[in-house]
């Protein structure tokens, strides 16, 4: 039995029924060269991870009236069955029909009553592929940790073993979950035996012990806020004539989906090269993470400029980041600090645009380090999850996201894959995307992930307010292709001087 972190609970405690905290990871496969059925293998290699993520088969018991955080304790009634799913479309779908399912899975929460996981095999896709889609609750798992988890399950390999982020073991190639290595705790099917939770009056004690820490830990957040608050708040005042100012939440403009939600959802998709990121990256000195932010900025602009709404103000990113490792003694499984960062989409000009965005992403790192990573993770803890439940409620049914200062406008991931292509039981992955939540206020959500040469974008809207979710996809492409052809033009330009004759 273990108890959620603090944002792990405010995940589950702010979820509405217009708004879903899961994400959603899909993969695309080629079978051609694998041997039998691809939901088959599938469904194998669930049955050998469950025995080594522990995750798998827990459920949510809560504590009486909501005064503590919630728990995960074993489902005594597991049954993977339950939580995988198959759907065959026909023969030779587009990529619009698979996002059709995948829409509708995200448009669905999960249950509580059972663990809070999904996994859906598409098949019938165009050229014989197959799709994975994969749905968990955000209080299971972020960022970082999905591009780990999904390797670890599914047994998805590289060419060659890498070490672990944190120097520690990672599974060999073409490794099976079942599979062990060091370091990994296996329970074999025959012998698991699901834990007891305790009873009411159990679990009563427990939070009610858990919260006479709350005053000595509230004692010391407040001091140790108070002067990061004021160091933030320093770097914005001192900053440069003529740089980019720090861009502050709930500066934002306006804009059609910065409404409450409904629960539907839209789903579309698109990758670009990498090489070509990286080469704007090396024309223009920037980073990856500046390159990625232009491209999403360019096609929001373009978008927006179509159906006659693009603010003159420029439009606000709120990119989630991890913070593992920096958070001492936190507990949860999500650690997430928050960036806030311009998409420069008043300027037209794409090389200025990247400009602005690479200062804008400069000046929110200083800020964001200057308010530590671990303080949103520690006051998460304070909060009672039925206070923030009902918050969350009144707030989504009174539609308080439509009257006041727009926070920001667009949720925006950027997830660092491995270098190299995947593959998962010899079947090729062609494809890896990622789709985040989307809130009200902001019920548009853009996450990329890199794949050996491949940049993945997924994206998730709500229908009701981004009419044509696949128009922003192909805004992708354009937009890298303007930064592209002003970076080749750049380097056309420096080798023309270059080798012009030199005066004597």
């Amino acid at each position: 039995m273990e108890k959620l972190g603090g944002l792990d609970a405010a995940f589950l405690s702010c979820e509405t029924p217009g708004m879903h905290m899961h994400v959603c990871g899909m993969l695309v496969l080629d079978p051609s060269t694998m041997v039998g059925e691809p939901y088959d293998h599938i469904r194998t290699m669930l049955l050998g991870a469950t025995t080594t993520a522990p995750l798998m088969r827990k459920r949510l018991i809560g504590v009486p009236f909501g005064i503590g955080r919630p728990y995960w304790v074993d489902d005594a009634e597991f049954d993977l069955d339950r939580h995988l799913h198959r759907i065959h479309l026909g023969h030779g779908r587009d990529d619009r029909s698979l996002a059709g399912v995948l829409g509708d899975v995200a448009s669905r929460p999960l249950r509580r009553d059972r663990p809070m996981w999904e996994i859906w095999v598409v098949e019938g896709l165009a050229q014989g592929h197959v799709a994975l889609i994969a749905k968990m609750h955000h209080s299971t798992i972020d960022g970082i940790e999905g591009v780990s988890m999904m390797g670890r399950l599914f047994g998805v390999a590289g060419p060659e073993a890498t070490p672990a982020p944190d120097g520690g073991p990672r599974r060999a190639p073409g490794k099976r979950p079942t599979e062990p290595e060091a370091g990994d705790q296996v329970v074999p099917e025959a012998e698991w035996q699901p834990e007891r939770p305790p009873g009411s009056l159990g679990m009563l004690r427990r939070a009610l012990a858990g919260r006479l820490a709350d005053p000595v830990e509230v004692a010391r957040l407040l001091p140790v806020t108070a002067t990061r608050l004021g160091s933030t708040l320093w770097q914005v005042a001192t900053r440069r004539r003529g740089e980019p100012g720090t861009v502050r939440p709930f500066t934002a403009p306006r804009t059609s989906f910065s409404a409450t939600l409904t629960p539907n959802r839209s789903v579309a998709f698109t990758d670009v090269s990498l090489t070509d990121v990286m080469a704007v990256k090396e024309a223009y000195e920037v980073k990856v993470n500046d390159v990625v932010t232009a491209i999403v900025g360019g096609a929001l602009r373009r978008y927006l400029e179509q159906r006659g709404e693009l603010p003159s103000r420029p439009l606000v990113a709120a990119a989630p980041v991890s913070v593992h490792g920096r958070t001492g003694s936190v507990k949860g499984v999500t650690k997430l600090s928050l960036l806030f960062s311009s998409l420069a989409t008043d300027v037209e000009a794409p090389v200025e645009r990247l400009r602005v965005v690479a200062a804008a992403n400069a000046r929110a790192k200083e800020v964001s380090g200057a308010m530590g990573a671990d303080t949103i993770t520690r006051w998460a803890g304070q909060v009672w999850p039925t206070a923030l439940s009902l918050a969350a409620r009144l707030y989504s049914s009174l539609h308080l996201a439509e009257h006041h200062p727009v926070a920001y406008n667009v949720l925006l991931s950027n997830v660092a894959g491995p270098p190299f292509e995947l593959s998962l039981a010899g079947a090729r992955v062609v494809g890896t995307y990622a789709f985040g939540p989307i809130t009200d206020g902001a019920g548009l959500n853009v996450t990329v992930i890199s794949v050996g040469d491949r940049i993945g974008v997924g994206i998730v809207a709500c229908p009701d307010f981004v009419a044509e979710v696949w128009d922003l996809a192909d805004a992708v492409a354009d937009s890298l292709d303007e930064l592209t052809a002003a970076a080749r033009r750049m380097r056309a330009g420096t080798s023309r001087r270059a080798r012009r004759p030199q005066p004597a």
